[in-house]
């Protein structure tokens, strides 16, 4: 008799779950957002919620918490209610921390619940539209001639960019150093104000300034040019044979969120990126949608963290 009450329990929370899922949300869902406003999470966060509301019926509230490495929204998300209402937009620095930081606030993969890898785009070396630096050859010149003279801005430790940077350095057999800055678009203003030579940004950041000619792409870091660039060599291209590198985006909810909710974010993300805005947006910006399942997205971040993992413990970049 205890075990037909205790079975019939476990129906009605399921029955209970369900119905959460189905009729989710009944009120603003936030996004927190890992780096300052007007870089490429922030702008993707901001387009794509503009999508979701149609289907939600509620603007999503986009919270820019910059920061550590992303560390700082991490560890707000992790002290969220599993509900769904408080979600995270991550880059590819998310899975990379715990190799870069003595300790964190939070499990990298316990602590969080895979929803879905939202797009992916090549990143961008860009110089000051003025810099007598006029090609990725020039960089490399400079850097062989004066090492340890020549930096880069970038948006954090570990993130996207930072590891580019670093992969250049060790296929090109060169030292520039990385200059963090609490966002992508604080580092490219940091290129136009002439405080760092360069800088290493995903194209969605930097293809308005590139186009508008406030600053110069020199190279993109996928192994194919971008078709938003088209006369923009590849890295591979300008002399670096085999360098290969991107940057993805990937929402994330708090752990413990039942599956029939990830799942239903999941597909109503999935809708949004069919969304004309999201797809113009995401083709203006040399990004490509991807949509993944909870599992794969799961999947693929332990898989980041496989590959990068030793290349950041042998290149020994630590948090300063």
């Amino acid at each position: 008799m205890q075990l037909k009450l205790l079975f019939a329990a476990l129906g009605l929370l399921l029955t209970a779950v369900r119905a959460d899922a189905e009729t989710f949300p009944t009120k603003p869902v936030h996004i927190l957002v890992p780096y300052a406003p007007g870089g490429a999470v922030d702008i993707l966060a901001r387009t794509l919620g503009q999508a979701l509301s149609k289907s939600w019926g509620k603007l999503p509230v986009v919270e820019n918490r910059p920061g550590a490495g992303g560390i700082i929204a991490s560890q707000a998300l992790t002290q969220a209610a599993p509900d769904g209402y408080t979600l995270i937009l991550v880059a590819s620095g998310h899975p990379l921390n715990q190799f870069i930081y003595p300790k964190l606030p939070y499990d990298t993969f316990k602590d969080f619940a895979a929803i879905t890898e939202v797009a992916a785009s090549p990143l961008v070396i860009a110089v000051a539209k003025d810099s007598p630096m006029k090609n990725l050859q020039d960089i490399l010149s400079a850097a062989r001639a004066k090492p340890d003279a020549l930096s880069y801005g970038m948006s954090g430790v570990g993130t996207s960019a930072h590891l580019a940077g670093e992969l250049l350095n060790y296929m090109a057999k060169v030292k520039i150093t990385a200059i963090p800055y609490k966002g992508g678009a604080p580092a490219l203003t940091a290129v136009m104000s002439g405080e760092v030579p360069m800088s290493i940004n995903p194209l969605a950041e930097v293809i308005g300034q590139v186009q508008s000619g406030t600053v110069r792409a020199v190279a993109v870091t996928t192994a194919q040019r971008s078709d938003v660039l088209p006369n923009v060599p590849t890295v591979a291209q300008s002399g670096v044979p085999g360098y290969d590198t991107a940057v993805w985006w990937g929402l994330l909810g708090p752990a413990g969120m039942p599956a029939e909710l990830s799942a239903k974010i999941q597909q109503d993300v999935a809708a949004a990126l069919r969304d004309p805005s999201v797809v113009e947006y995401l083709k203006k910006t040399g990004s490509s949608p991807v949509g993944s399942s909870p599992q794969a997205f799961d999947a693929y971040m332990r898989a980041e963290a496989d590959k990068w993992g030793p290349v950041i413990k042998n290149a020994n970049i630590k948090a300063q």
